[in-house]
């Protein structure tokens, strides 16, 4: 095997280990959107609440359900690509053989790195909507326990 196949066969593996990441890290993170979500809800209906703490806690809330909605759009099994098992479905037996055979790599590396960068995107932004729902939630609570007049 020539080194310019090894590194493509290492560059395909490392873009597959990458999405494997990305859905990994976007189900615990969709799991941890879940849990504060019905946290807040819980916590919110003994909270004595005031008009700062309800428009923070409900634009904190609002932001958290965007961070859950990107999560599952990143989530979201991309049928229509034409690598991997979507390409291997579309084929005869005779087809696929044909195409395993005359594989490009490359083209390959190439379609799942865009597949990848499109779930970091949607992971990346939904941790910074994360972020911000989660500190406006904690200033609600301020604002309720007297923070703010």
């Amino acid at each position: 095997m020539s080194t310019a196949t090894q590194n493509l066969t290492a560059a395909h593996a490392e873009v597959k280990a990458e999405i494997a990441r990305t859905d990994t890290k976007t189900a615990l993170l969709l799991a941890f959107v879940g849990a504060v979500l019905a946290g807040a809800w819980t916590v919110a209906r003994d909270l004595p609440m005031n008009a700062p703490a309800y428009l923070a806690g409900g634009l904190g809330m609002t932001l958290l359900i965007g961070a859950a909605g990107l999560l599952l759009r990143s989530a979201r099994p991309n049928l229509r690509g034409r690598h991997g098992f979507p390409l291997w479905a579309t084929l005869t037996p005779e087809q696929i053989t044909n195409t395993a055979a005359s594989r490009n790599l490359a083209a390959d590396i190439a379609g799942l790195s865009r597949l990848a960068v499109a779930k970091f995107t949607c992971l990346r932004r939904a941790v910074d909507l994360t972020c911000a729902g989660g500190a406006l939630l904690i200033l609600a609570a301020v604002f309720a326990l007297g923070g703010a007049a």
